[in-house]
């Protein structure tokens, strides 16, 4: 299994609601850098976080990679999900390649648990941060950081 772990874009510092705010335009702008380390890559879904900024990061990695991917809104993926859940809810997932487009705290901790094995030692994830993670399944401690691509670092 390929496992892409995207952050969202830059976003406004205030909205109504944490949940409301949208991106930037520089944070769009890093997420076109994020989508281009994916170019030609199969993805047939993106997983995203119900935040504005999440939806908006998903909605533009998925106009620009070829095939469409199928965009996915789903709970579990806020700042504050809960990692050792969300590898629950990837065991029951079928899909050889997939993307989640989330924030920090929790895409950081999440990497950590599946490379490490454990939540002490996060991922850092800027705004727009790509992680690459491979293997068998999604297990703690069974998965391998492959790359982690930062905006402004083109591929």
């Amino acid at each position: 299994m390929k496992l892409w772990l995207l952050r969202h874009g830059e976003a406004e510092p205030h909205a109504r609601t944490d949940a409301e705010r949208e991106l930037t335009r520089h944070g769009r702008k890093e997420v076109r850098q994020a989508a281009a380390h994916l170019a030609g890559r199969p993805l047939p879904t993106i997983l995203c976080s119900p935040y504005v900024r999440a939806r908006q990061t998903a909605e533009l990695l998925a106009a620009f990679l070829d095939g469409a991917p199928k965009l996915v809104v789903v709970d579990w993926l806020t700042p504050d999900s809960d990692p050792r859940q969300a590898l629950d809810r990837l065991a029951e997932r079928g899909e050889d390649d997939l993307l989640l487009a989330s924030h920090q705290p929790f895409l950081g901790a999440l990497a950590g648990l599946l490379v490490h094995g454990h939540l002490q030692d996060p991922l850092p994830m800027q705004t727009a941060s790509l992680a690459e993670l491979d293997g068998e399944l999604p297990l703690a401690g069974a998965m391998y950081l492959r790359a982690l691509h930062h905006p402004g670092h083109r591929p």
